[in-house]
């Protein structure tokens, strides 16, 4: 068996090509549990009794007191030092927690919190209720969080992520952020998203910057500020559904966002970004790449109504929008665009679209430009 071949045969998956050229398997799987949250097997728990808090490992009491984030800051602190391989830490109960702190998990690391968490008050800098940086083998099982962070999820230079069941209602902030900012010659590799809901975040509902190898479920925005979902300079990424509604209402975000080259891979755009499905109604736009983004296949639209472009292309190569089937109505036309500071865009294929009450516009001319089977019921067009 050749290198590749083994690699592939461990890694139990299809492996994907990294911009540095080499293999990188997706991300593990999370641990087998049961269905409910905090069944299973746990090194380390948080309990709430009434007003008060107890985190316990094994026999042995680490915290006792009235405040949810040291309980369960304690519980994290409590498994065992330096160890390499993953263990669990329960919370059982909700409590409130102040959107000036974090709690910090370390590497190898499992969290599963039943309950909700509330966050409160101000903050600044990348506080966040749940906070990872420079770490590996991090999984959030389940998680629900309401209130008012600056991030509800903030993971920075991480590997091997698993992010479960997470439920954010909020009223501010952004919902789920993960990136490579503290050290950009790093890629954060291998994260996975099962679903996540967010609500009222005054940002996006899920940003990623600097990521290789991702792969979501479903991304559920309502009524957030920005984009539902926005991937900055990601790679190798496999999304099944984002579904959004209001999202970026009154201005240029979309439910689904690339920006900043996104999806390129060295000096290219080999298709690597996967997306099955972008549901769009209302808000601003329905699906936009700029920034010299693009290596994307996004196999179904369905867009209403959008205040802004149903669908905005702009400065992007290789993107293949409605590969299998697509529906818009109402609001911003299609258009693709440029600006002057980047190259045009470059091998762009409309298709297997029927648009409704809007139009499709292009301006100016790209280069190799595909439009084709295309349904127009009252909606103008203007293409090269």
């Amino acid at each position: 068996m050749g290198r590749r071949a083994a690699f592939l045969a461990a890694a139990g998956a299809t492996a994907v090509l990294t911009a540095a050229g080499t293999l990188t398997a997706p991300a593990t799987a999370a641990p087998t549990r049961a269905a409910a949250c905090g069944d299973g097997s746990y090194q380390a728990e948080a309990v709430q009794n009434g007003s008060n808090w107890t985190a316990r490992r094994g026999s042995s009491t680490v915290y006792t007191g009235t405040d949810m984030r040291a309980a369960v800051q304690a519980a994290v602190n409590s498994l065992t030092s330096g160890r390499t391989s993953k263990e669990r830490v329960v919370v059982r109960g909700s409590g409130s927690v102040s959107a000036g702190s974090r709690i910090s998990l370390p590497s190898y690391t499992v969290l599963d919190v039943c309950g909700t968490i509330n966050v409160t008050g101000s903050g600044s800098g990348d506080q966040a209720p749940v906070y990872s940086r420079g770490t590996r083998d991090v999984e959030v099982q389940n998680l629900k969080l309401t209130g008012t962070p600056l991030y509800g999820i903030f993971m920075r230079n991480v590997q091997n992520v698993v992010l479960g069941q997470i439920d954010m209602r909020l009223s501010r902030g952004l919902g789920i952020r993960i990136d490579n900012r503290g050290d950009t010659s790093q890629w954060t590799r291998n994260v996975r998203i099962d679903s996540v809901y967010v609500s009222g975040a005054s940002s996006h509902a899920v940003e990623t910057y600097g990521v290789d190898g991702i792969t979501i479920g479903t991304v559920t925005a309502r009524n957030v500020g920005e984009s539902g979902l926005l991937l900055n300079q990601t790679i190798n990424a496999s999304v099944t559904k984002v579904d959004a509604e209001n999202a970026g209402t009154g201005t240029g975000y979309a439910a689904f966002r690339m920006a900043n080259r996104n999806g390129r891979v060295g000096s290219g755009y080999p298709t690597n970004i996967r997306v099955g499905e972008v549901i769009a109604r209302g808000g601003g736009r329905g699906v936009f790449c700029v920034s010299e983004s693009g290596g994307a296949t996004i196999n179904k639209v369905t867009i209403s109504n959008t205040g802004n472009n149903s669908v905005l292309i702009e400065n992007c190569y290789n993107v293949n929008l409605a590969a299998q089937s697509g529906t818009i109505s109402g609001g911003g036309e299609l258009r693709l665009a440029a600006r002057s500071e980047f190259p045009n865009n470059k091998d762009i294929t409309i298709q297997n679209l029927t648009v409704t009450n809007s139009a499709i516009r292009e301006s100016p001319c790209g280069e190799n430009t595909t439009f084709r089977n295309l349904t127009r019921v009252n909606s103008s067009q203007s293409i090269c």
